[in-house]
Order: C-alpha cells, then structure tokens, then sequence
C-alpha cells in the first residue's frame, strides 16, 4: 500500500513543507499501546518511539502522537523508527482524561467522520449521544449515529428509537444494523468514501469490533460476547488501530468509553443545542445560566414542551462540566507556572552562590 491509501495528499504535503520537514520521512501512526506506537510509512509498518526532545517538550498528553497523526521520522532499521515531530492536525476528538487533573486526551486525530455506535438492546442512551455529537461539532468531525443489534428488539421498537433520535438531534444520519444478519451493512457501506477517515466511538459491547470485522470482511480485531451476569460488554479492545477497508475507507477502533468528559467545547455545544442558544438571546438577563431566573426563555421554552426537558437537563450538565474544566485547566496551569518560577529562582541563587 501506499500513503495515499492511508489518506496522504496534498493537503498535508504543504503542512510537512510549511512545518520544514522535508528532510525527514513520513508516516501515520496506526496503532497506540502505551508510549509506543506502529506507523506506516512509504518502506511499511515500522515499530516507533518519540525523541527526549518531543517527550520533554510536550506540555500535556495532547502533545503525544495519538492513532490517525501523521509524524515526521527517521527509519533506523526496517523494523525502528523514532517520530520527531507531529504535522499540524485538522481535526482532534478528544475528552477529559480519566483521573488526571485538568488533562486532555486525544482519541485519534485527523478524523473525518465519526461513528457514534450504541446497541439498541441495552446500551442506548440519547443523552450519551448528545455528548459524543457534542465532542464531534468542538473537533469539526461530521457525526454519524450507527445502531447495531437491531436483531435483537423488535421493528416497532427499533422504529421508535430512531424516531427519538430524528425528533431530538435533527439532521444527523442515523443507521441501523444487524450482525447477524447484515441487515443495514449495505447503507453503512454507501457512506464511507475512499481516502476518507472514519473514527468509531461507543461503549464496551455495543458491537465496535464486529462492525469493524463485517465492514473489512475479515476478523482484524477479537470479539466476546456480553456477560450474562452483568449485561455489560468486556474490554475486548484494549488499543486504537488503524484499518484500511476494502473500498478505500479508513477505520479506527477504539476501546470502549465508560466516561466521556467534555473539554472546552463551546462552540461543540452550541452546535449540538442550537435551539437553546438561539433561544438565549431572547433571556432577560445577558448572563442567565437558564436555572431558575426570571424571564429565561429556555426555560419557558422548556415549559411549553419546545424543549426536550432530557435535552434540557443533559445541556445544563454539560455546561457545568464544561465550565468545572476549564477551572481545573486553569488552576494546573497557576501551578504549573508557579513550579516554573519557583525553579528558575532556585537556579539563580545557585547561579548567584557560586560567587
């Protein structure tokens, strides 16, 4: 294969020569386990690892490569490469990392489209899908809502959790398929586009693995059943990968999401609740945080049953989230910045001492 399978092109050509990279290779990490990574590049897949200089530098895990990156390196056998530097993403889904303080984590990068999978039989939750297309509108990623298991509820059920889907988050694709019995697989396969890349984001069990397999019509990543005892699915994927389907799509997996934090993502929830925005101009007070003031026309609105009341409520949750990280954010930063000050004194007494 070559990099144009893996979705290089001119685009990102000019930011290698923008960036001044045009001496080193390049690649695109498919692969994530811990700090090391597998990249493809022009020679093939090679094993990688990050230079002193690009770990030291980092100021956060969002400064570290993250599946769908490309990356310029140097190849020091056909089996080692060591990444440089990373070229200037387009698009980043990312969350609050999972008890690190005031920390991002990047799911993968340069991402087209997103595949927002939940199982109809126990997993689905409208208010879990209003938080990943909140994370999709904050990355510029073009959301597309796949239900799987259809095989296991019947049509009038089916029929009625899409019709909740369409009435509360308008204009977003919706598909609905069957493992078993590939119903819906065909329509999913019309939206992908070749050189185009698909991200799939979801909990542990809802399908992601055998939808993966069924789109690459061979058994790239290991599947298990649910646990009959707690009806929850197992942590089958433990890593991202990177997979170049038949028809020329690219697919990234991703392990199973029991917590999807927000990150700063203002413009991802006005996007996500638009109707509550435009609404707000209409408040009486500029800065109503549309509780319990008087004259907030989101919550008249939400009285009236113009709002959904579960949208209602799940933006308001968002919103406090929202606002509790940037605060973290910006007390790790005082930190930060206070340790720094704190060791450039340390170093000029010492320098000053030696006197």
């Amino acid at each position: 294969m070559e990099l144009e399978d893996f979705g290089y092109n001119g685009k990102i050509e000019q930011a290698r020569l923008d960036s001044n990279l045009q001496d080193l290779e390049i690649g695109r990490v498919i692969a994530e386990h811990k700090e090391s990574y597998a990249v493809r590049t022009a020679k093939g897949e090679s094993r990688a690892e990050i230079t002193g200089n690009l770990r030291f530098g980092a100021k956060g895990r969002e400064d570290f490569p993250a599946v769908g990156d490309w990356v310029a390196l140097t190849i020091h056998d056909a089996d080692f490469c060591l990444i440089h530097g990373i070229l200037p993403r387009f698009s980043v889904i990312s969350r609050q990392a999972v008890g690190q303080f005031g920390e991002v984590q990047v799911i993968a990068s340069n991402i087209d489209y997103a595949f927002l999978v939940q199982a109809v039989d126990r997993d689905f939750n409208i208010n879990r899908l209003e938080r990943y297309l909140t994370i999709c509108h904050a990355s510029k990623v073009s959301p597309i809502i796949v239900l799987t298991k259809t095989d296991l509820i019947e049509e009038q059920e089916l029929a009625a959790i899409i019709a909740s889907i369409e009435q509360r988050l308008e204009s977003v694709p919706v598909v609905a398929v069957s493992n078993k019995t590939q119903a819906g697989y065909e329509a999913l396969g019309k939206l992908i586009q070749k050189g185009k890349t698909y991200c799939m984001l979801g909990s542990s069990g809802v399908g992601k693995s055998t939808l993966l397999n069924n789109l690459s019509g061979r058994a790239i990543m290991k599947t298990d059943a649910i646990s009959t005892s707690t009806n929850k699915g197992r942590h089958i994927t433990s890593h991202r990968e990177l997979v170049v389907l038949d028809n020329g799509g690219i697919l990234i997996d991703n392990p199973g999401m029991r917590e999807v934090g927000i990150v700063d993502a203002a413009q991802g929830l006005q996007t996500t609740f638009d109707k509550i925005f435009d609404l707000a101009k209409d408040c009486r007070f500029k800065d109503c945080t549309h509780g319990n003031e008087a004259g907030c026309a989101v919550l008249e609105a939400v009285q009236k049953g113009e709002i959904d009341q579960g949208a209602y409520e799940s933006y308001l949750k968002m919103e406090r989230e929202k606002a509790h990280f940037a605060s973290s954010v910006a007390e790790r930063r005082k930190k930060d910045k206070g340790f720094g000050k704190m060791l450039k004194n340390y170093k000029k007494d010492r320098s000053n001492n030696k006197y």
